[in-house]
């Protein structure tokens, strides 16, 4: 990983320095996913002071002071939804991690946690746990990531063996097990509803909300549901303190997050950065630029999922605020560049093509809606549409947007409303020309500029 200086901290003199690694300090080191090597390196400390100088209410204030939000998309805070818990309610409590991970463009989670650094998951899941006052937690590892989950199922059993699961951790009298479970490989699990239908044995359906699973959650029972990251971020939290933590990033997005870079740069990979970074500090510094010496042409900033933005807003800081202005959202922190050369058209297509194949199929707007979607977009890319096709893309997206069961519908419309609005001339290029604008399939003369920028 780079150290060029990212967000400068509210404080330049804390110990960190102005590129915190709260997460991948350990990346790289030989072994790091072996209990004996994590532990040699500071491994489980964080879990011993949790047990020994927090209470379970302590801690979860603390985890609120830190403003950690939650890395799986929406960025709630973290400590305010562990807060949501009934404290009357006389069923047992329940923590799920959610390691569905299948956000095309997102690949932080398992690459630098899961398969590299699975204990460090481990250790957060049960700080958690404890706040939480949860005696079972589960880690739900997405079907398709195989090594992800032995990393897991290992890490799990290597804690056990070393008293750091199962009865009295560590002499402190709390209790918690840990179970792997893995998914059969549906994007529509990720969503927590979803989710929790899966580990009960279900298939995997959304719920209608309410009640939130914070009530009414795994087994009828209130439960705790966070991304990867955010678990794995709370023994940093933990062992820093709050207000080291919350000294990065900006005033509302606090801390460090792991952006995924992909797409058209020289050196695609994950890199912790704190809140903030601008967008072209990440493409350029961290990421070579553009490939070939191209120029960029579009930028998603946080999944498919979220719109697109143009190369005029490269300098948007990568928080949720900030993100949220330009008229997108940080999302999972998977941002994916498209240069110059990209058919706009064609990618659209292959991102609605996905959300059209991993639609469940429970709620008819977004079942039937991206199958037309997806017969729209490949007309107008093989040359075929006619002008009408492009607002009829923007009524279906109206129409599914906000009417669908989960949000899985209203992600599969983001690409296709920010496209035509910045790239309209591309797709009226399609019908005029009967081609691409730009790449290996181009045809005729460029419509106008090519973008509405």
């Amino acid at each position: 990983m780079s150290e060029t200086p990212g967000t400068t901290p509210a404080n330049n003199s804390l110990p960190l320095g102005p590129t915190p690694r709260f997460l991948t300090r350990n990346f790289g080191v030989p072994g790091i996913d072996r209990i004996e090597v994590y532990r040699q390196h500071g491994g489980y400390e964080s879990l011993a002071k949790a047990l020994t100088q927090f209470e379970p209410d302590a801690l979860v204030e603390e985890v609120k002071k830190s403003g950690l939000r939650g890395r799986g998309g929406a960025g709630f805070a973290t400590g305010m939804k562990w807060g949501f818990l009934p404290k009357d309610n006389p069923k047992p409590r329940y923590l799920c991690v959610n390691a569905d991970e299948s956000e095309p463009g997102t690949f932080k989670d398992r690459v630098m946690i899961m398969e590299v650094c699975p204990h460090l998951l481990v250790e957060g899941t049960i700080i958690s746990s404890f706040a939480t006052k949860v005696h079972h937690a589960f880690i739900y590892v997405r079907g398709e990531l195989p090594l992800a989950e032995r990393q897991m199922a290992r890490a799990v059993r290597e804690a056990y063996d070393a008293g750091l699961l199962g009865k009295n951790i560590l002499g402190s009298g709390f209790d918690l097990d840990i179970t792997v479970h893995r998914g059969a490989g549906a994007y529509i699990c990720g969503e927590e509803s979803a989710l929790l239908e899966s580990l009960e044995g279900k298939r995997g359906y959304p719920r209608l909300k309410p009640p939130f699973p914070a009530v009414v959650g795994l087994y009828s029972s209130p439960t705790v549901i966070n991304n990867v990251e955010t678990i794995a971020t709370v023994p940093a939290v933990v062992e820093h303190g709050a207000d080291v933590y919350a000294a990065y990033g900006t005033e509302k997005s606090k801390g460090t997050r792991l952006y995924c870079l992909s797409g058209h740069v020289e050196r695609p990979g994950n890199y912790e950065l704190p809140l903030g970074v601008p967008l072209r500090t990440l493409i350029e510094d961290y990421g070579g630029g553009v490939r070939g010496g191209r120029q960029v042409k579009a930028v998603v900033p946080g999944g498919s999922s979220t719109p697109f933005l143009k190369p005029s807003q490269l300098d948007t800081p990568l928080d949720y605020e900030s993100v949220a202005a330009a008229g997108s959202m940080l999302g999972s922190a998977g941002v994916i560049v498209l240069d110059d050369q990209t058919c706009i058209v064609g990618a659209v297509l292959r991102m609605t093509e996905f959300y059209r194949d991993e639609s469940c199929g429970k709620c008819t707007p977004c079942r039937e809606g991206t199958f037309w979607l997806v017969q729209l977009l490949e007309r107008l890319e093989a040359g075929h549409g006619k002008e009408s096709d492009i607002p009829l893309l923007a009524d279906i997206c109206d129409n599914i947007f906000g009417r669908s069961f989960c949000p899985l519908g209203d992600a599969a419309t983001m690409s296709i409303v920010s496209s035509i609005k910045l790239f309209y001339n591309e797709y009226l290029h399609h019908v005029t020309a009967h081609g691409c604008l730009v790449g290996p399939r181009a045809r005729g003369v460029a419509v106008g500029a090519g973008a509405n920028v």
